[in-house]
């Protein structure tokens, strides 16, 4: 038995192809069929709206601390 691929006959070359196409076509069948909607999935969630009020001081220091 021979594993070289340029020593390959056609049939071994056949063989490749139609896995290869029958995967690819796996792949797309697959994508096509997903259910998550990318634009509508994000709608869906339930968050909370925080609305900007006044400015906050976060520290009572003017000088930044470098550890």
């Amino acid at each position: 038995m021979d594993y070289s691929l340029q020593s390959a006959g056609r049939t071994a070359h056949l063989k490749m192809v139609v896995v290869a196409l029958a995967c690819a076509a796996v792949i797309v069948l697959v994508g096509l069929n997903a259910k998550t909607d990318i634009a509508t999935a994000d709608l869906q969630t339930k968050s909370v709206v925080v609305k900007a009020g006044q400015p906050m001081r976060y520290a009572d220091q003017e000088t930044s601390t470098i550890r």
